[in-house]
Order: structure tokens, then C-alpha cells, then sequence
């Protein structure tokens, strides 16, 4: 199946390698090989993520230092740590590219439902957020699982939304560390990659949804304010939109 027809999905990046490759795992005697690349925000920050990509689409050119654009998919697999099972997210390359296809270095189309009670909050300095984990499904019967956070007006959209909503979303990856404690009372700095929303929509049907028409996976947001890629949602009355 070529994954351009495979909608619910996609991803485009374009930044620099920072890490050196190394194997992952093989399938069909296939192997595949994982390093981080720093992508760059439109505020001139930076988010590290983790990719993952095949040896037949590995060249000489993909190598520390070097710049990289891909197209491909925000995938999930669950890694077994100190028997504990963790969601671990991983951007798969499908394709390498000769050139840059956008302004905007990191974006994300998802469809998908709602797999968790999403969480809605307010920071201290009264920002309204909210959490929320996507099922994505995958070829084969399979499903990525993947956690997306919304701000502001869409936040207050995504409080009233319930397990087993469809809903599309567009937004770019993001990373972020975190102080975990441990058993020893010590702190351990941690990474999460999640999407940052930058619009949504919830729908039931696909043939009510025409996702490539309201989402534009190369687009650059209209606005940004820096700290967390929110941008303003287009206001349209007719449909069930943040």
C-alpha cells in the first residue's frame, strides 16, 4: 500500500541529524535503524525527535551533522523497562527527500478516535489545557497510540469530547522534558514527544470529512505564539470544530 493514500497519518520533517544511527530492530530481514533529529520551531526553537528509518533508504548523506526531509508517520510500540511496559513514539520514514516541500519544518495530520477520558486543565497562570490520546489504526489491524495536548479554545473543545470520537487534528511534534522521581528520591530528566494541536475537528462519518481539504499537511500556521505552537481555528459555524 503506498502510505500517501493512507490519510490518517502523516508527518513532515525537516531538520538535522544529531545523533549517530543505530540498529533497532530487523524485520523480513529487513533492518532498521534509529537516531534524533532537531527540527526546528518557527519560534527558533528546537524539538529533538526520535526517528526511525529502514537500511534501503539509509545513504551516505544520512550521517550526524546532516540535513534531513522525510515524509512519513507518528508511530507507537511498547517497550518492556524494568518490567514496566512504556509507550514509546517514533517518527517511521516512508520517504527521504531532495528538497525542502514547506516553510514549516514539522507538521502532523492525524484521524483517529479518542482512546482515554481526555484531561482538561489550567496552568497557574490560568492557560487552559488539555490531554488526549489518539488510536490511530494502522495497516495490517494495527493501531498507534498517540498523545496530542491543545490549548486554549481548542482545550475547552477537546474537554467535551469521549472515548470512541473520531476526530482529525493537525498540529507539529513536539519534545519535552520532565523530572521524574525515583525510588531513591532522586529526580530523573525524562523526554515526551506529543503532538501540539494547532486545529482539530470531530466528525463521524469519513465520507462527511474531507481531511486534505482542512488539513494541508504543508502548510505554515497563520499564527504562533512560541511557547506552544497554538494557532487561531478558523470559525465555522456548520461543523463540530475547535
Amino acid at each position: 500500500m503506498n502510505y500517501l493514500t493512507e490519510k490518517n497519518n502523516r508527518v513532515y520533517i525537516c531538520g538535522n541529524i544529531v545523533s549517530d544511527a543505530v540498529f533497532s530492530h530487523e524485520v523480513f530481514g529487513e533492518g532498521f535503524y534509529e537516531f534524533f533529529v532537531a527540527v526546528p520551531r518557527l519560534s527558533g526553537q528546537k524539538d529533538i525527535l526520535p526517528v526511525t528509518v529502514s537500511e534501503r533508504l539509509m545513504g551516505g548523506g544520512m550521517s550526524k551533522g546532516a540535513e534531513i526531509c522525510a515524509l512519513g508517520q507518528f508511530r507507537s510500540y511498547n517497550k518492556i523497562e524494568n518490567g514496566k511496559s512504556r509507550l514509546m513514539l517514533t517518527v517511521f520514514i516512508r520517504e527521504v527527500l531532495d528538497m525542502r516541500l514547506s516553510k514549516n519544518p514539522n507538521s502532523i495530520v492525524l484521524s483517529g478516535y479518542i482512546c482515554k477520558p481526555p484531561v482538561y486543565r489550567t496552568t497557574p497562570f490560568n492557560r487552559e489545557i488539555a490531554d488526549l490520546l489518539v488510536a490511530v489504526n494502522r495497516s495490517y489491524n494495527k493501531s498507534d497510540y498517540i498523545p496530542a495536548i491543545a490549548w486554549g479554545r481548542n482545550a475547552r473543545f477537546v474537554k467535551n469530547l469521549a472515548v470512541g470520537d473520531k476526530i482529525a487534528l493537525s498540529g507539529r511534534i513536539q519534545s519535552r522534558e520532565y523530572q521524574k522521581k525515583q525510588p531513591d528520591e532522586s529526580f530523573l530528566t525524562m523526554t515526551a514527544y506529543e503532538v501540539s494541536v494547532s486545529k482539530l475537528a470531530a466528525f463521524d462519518e469519513d465520507s462527511d470529512f474531507d481531511i486534505d481539504a482542512e488539513f494541508d499537511l504543508y502548510s505554515v500556521p497563520a499564527s504562533h505564539d512560541g511557547a506552544y505552537g497554538e494557532v487561531a481555528p478558523r470559525e465555522n459555524e456548520n461543523d463540530k470544530r475547535a
